[in-house]
C-alpha cells in the first residue's frame, strides 16, 4: 500500500507542475494564438539566474521571486521582438520562431552558467510520512502552491475586469477591439502571466530534479500531453490533464514498467483524442472551408 501512496502523491506533485506549465501555455495560446515552445528553456534559464542571486546572499524565496519576474519580463520582451512582428495568423511561423528561440536561449544559458548539472536548494526541509510512504516536504509543497496559483488565475479570469478582457480577446480579437479592449495590451499580460506560471512550476520542481541544460524538456513534453488530453482551449483542462498525466506516469512506472511509462501514458492520450479530438474539457471548433 505504501508503494501505491508513493506513486499517487508523487504523481500528483509532478502533475501539479505539468498543470502550471500547461496552464501558462494555454493562457498564451488562447490570447495570442502562439504555442510557445521556448517556455521551458526560458523558465530554466531564470532558475539558473535565481540560483546565482541566492549564491550572492539573497534569501532563496526572494531569489525565486526575482527569477519568476525575470521570466515574465523575458517572455514579454521575446513576444514584442520576435513574435509580434510576424503579424496575426502566423501560427506556424511563430511555432518555428519559438523553437529557434528555445535553442538560442539554451546555448546562451550554457555559455553563461556552464553545462554541468547543479543542485538547487529546497525551500523547505524535512519529510512527512503518508500511508507508510515518506515524502520530502519540498515535494509536498508543490501541491498547495500550485493549487493556490491556479485558484488565483481562476479568480483573475472570472472576477476581474482584466480577466474579462482576456476572455474576450480569447474569443475574438475583432469583437474585443470593438468593445474598446486593446488586444496587444492583453497579449502582454497573457505572456507575462503564462511565463510566470511556468517559472513557478520550474521553481517548485528544481529542488527535486536539480538544474541541467535541457533538463526541463521532459516536463514540457508531459505538459503538452496534459493540455492536449484536457483540451487545448480549456484552462481547467490543462490543469486536470497535467495531473492525470503525472499520476498515470508514476503508476505506469510502478506497476507496468519504468521503461514503458511514456508509451503507456501517451497511448492513452492518443486513444482519448481519437474519441474526443478536442480533449476531455475542450470545446469543438468549426472552420469555414
Amino acid at each position: 500500500m505504501s508503494e501505491f501512496w508513493l506513486s499517487l502523491i508523487s504523481g500528483i506533485s509532478n502533475g501539479a507542475v505539468y498543470g502550471l506549465v500547461g496552464l501558462g501555455l494555454v493562457i498564451i495560446y488562447r490570447s495570442t494564438d502562439v504555442m510557445n515552445f521556448a517556455i521551458g528553456t526560458i523558465a530554466l534559464g531564470c532558475m539558473y539566474l535565481a540560483l546565482g542571486i541566492n549564491a550572492a546572499g539573497i534569501p532563496l524565496a526572494l531569489a525565486l521571486l526575482a527569477g519568476i519576474a525575470a521570466c515574465s519580463l523575458i517572455g514579454v520582451g521575446a513576444r514584442e521582438v520576435v513574435i509580434r512582428p510576424l503579424g496575426p495568423g502566423a501560427l506556424f511561423s511563430a511555432l518555428v520562431v519559438t523553437m529557434g528561440l528555445s535553442l538560442i536561449l539554451e546555448e546562451a544559458t550554457r555559455g553563461i552558467w556552464g553545462g554541468e548539472p547543479r543542485r538547487f536548494p529546497s525551500l523547505v526541509e524535512g519529510s512527512l510520512t503518508i500511508g507508510g510512504a515518506t515524502f520530502t516536504n519540498q515535494r509536498l509543497l508543490v501541491i498547495p502552491v500550485a493549487a493556490v496559483a491556479m485558484l488565483g488565475v481562476a479568480y483573475l479570469f472570472k472576477k476581474t475586469p482584466l480577466g474579462s478582457a482576456m476572455r474576450a480577446v480569447a474569443e475574438s480579437h475583432d469583437t474585443a477591439t470593438l468593445l474598446g479592449i486593446k488586444p496587444q495590451r492583453v497579449a502582454r499580460v497573457a505572456w507575462a502571466l503564462g511565463m510566470g506560471l511556468a517559472a513557478l512550476g520550474a521553481a517548485m520542481v528544481a529542488p527535486t530534479i536539480g538544474l541541467a541544460i535541457g533538463g526541463f524538456a521532459a516536463i514540457l513534453f508531459r505538459s503538452f500531453a496534459g493540455i492536449f488530453l484536457g483540451g487545448l482551449t480549456s484552462m481547467y483542462g490543462a490543469v486536470i490533464g497535467g495531473v492525470i498525466v503525472g499520476v498515470l506516469d508514476n503508476l505506469a512506472a510502478t506497476y507496468v514498467s519504468a521503461s514503458w511509462r511514456d508509451t503507456f501514458v501517451f497511448s492513452l492520450v492518443i486513444l482519448v483524442l481519437l474519441v474526443r479530438p478536442q480533449g476531455l474539457f475542450g470545446e469543438k471548433t468549426f472552420a469555414r472551408v
